[in-house]
Parts: structure tokens; sequence; C-alpha cells
């Protein structure tokens, strides 16, 4: 079902409809009625779309859409919602109505969480796992080394930079789910 693939699809990239919009070229109002099954998209609406994440179309209708309650998701099956330089691995991505966000998170040295800062309802806690991470939380800067944690109200905006010289690690929590 296109409508459920595409929602899964946007919402594992952390894009909210008006996000994707923007990035295809494609009207908000089109992708709501995609994912609310409303309408049916062709063929060039769908690619268009999907270019804005990017995915082709093969991928697309071949990735695995589980509609059980997994327990066990092996490494290969984490999906990778980063941007060059940081890796994100969503666990658990393919598992509809998830009420926690679990990421295994990679920062190439000198990368960041991106240029603002990110801000969304809920909680989220993480556990550095490799390397040296700068955390900014509200107006507060932490520097966190290999088993340092932070956990915050999601509302106060945060960003993340590794400013080490190796790979940072992470491991992370949110709830809700903002991807």
């Amino acid at each position: 079902m296109v409508a459920r693939r595409l929602r899964v699809l946007r919402r594992s990239r952390g894009l909210s409809q008006r996000e994707l919009a923007r990035r295809s070229g494609v009207g908000s109002g089109t992708i709501s009625q995609i994912e609310s099954m409303a309408m049916q998209p062709s063929v060039s609406v769908l690619k268009k779309i999907l270019d804005g994440v990017p995915m082709d179309l093969a991928t697309f209708f071949s990735f695995e859409l589980s509609t059980d309650t997994a327990r066990v998701f092996r490494r290969g099956e984490h999906v990778d919602i980063g941007a060059p330089g940081v890796k994100y691995l969503l666990i658990a991505a393919q598992r509809p109505g998830r009420n926690l966000q679990m990421l295994h998170e990679f920062y190439q040295p000198g990368k960041d969480s991106g240029r603002r800062v990110l801000s969304h309802e809920g909680e989220e806690c993480g556990v550095l796992i490799t390397g040296t991470l700068e955390v900014t939380i509200g107006d507060e800067v932490h520097v966190l080394n290999a088993g340092d944690a932070y956990y915050f109200a999601s509302t106060i905006p945060h960003r993340f930079r590794n400013i080490g010289a190796t790979v940072c690690e992470v491991v992370s929590a949110c709830t809700p789910p903002s991807f």
C-alpha cells in the first residue's frame, strides 16, 4: 500500500509532510491525500516525491514494511536516516505504532546535528559510547566523553556536535518518536 509506505518512509527520515513537499516540489496537500488514502498518486508524482527523499521506486516498493510486533532487529535492519558525516540508525523503523524512538548515532569529526537547533515534544536521553560530543541544551554547552549521558525535555532547543578527532558514537532514545 503506497499510503502506508510513504508515511513510514517520511517519518523514518524525520520529515514532516510540509518538508517533504518542499524537497520534492509536490504540494503538501497532495502528500497528505496520498497518506490518508484519499488519492492514489501517478507513477510520475510518486517518483517526484521519492526524489525529495531520495529513494528510487524499486527500493520504495521493496523495503520491508513489518506489520507484526517483531521484538528483535538485526544490525542490517536499522534504517539510516542521517546525512553526510552523520549516521542515525533508527532502531525498529519498520515497526508500526512505535512509542519510543531509539537511535544508534555516529558523528564524524567536526560533524553535527545541523546548523539549526532542534526542538520537539517529549524527552530524550543518550549515552556516549566513544568520542567527544558537545551537547548544547538551551544556553548550556556541555562536553561529554565516553560513559557520560544526557537527559532533557526535548522542547528545549538542542544541538549535538563532535568536537573530537575520532568518530563519536551515541545511543539515544526519545519519546514520543520524532522520526
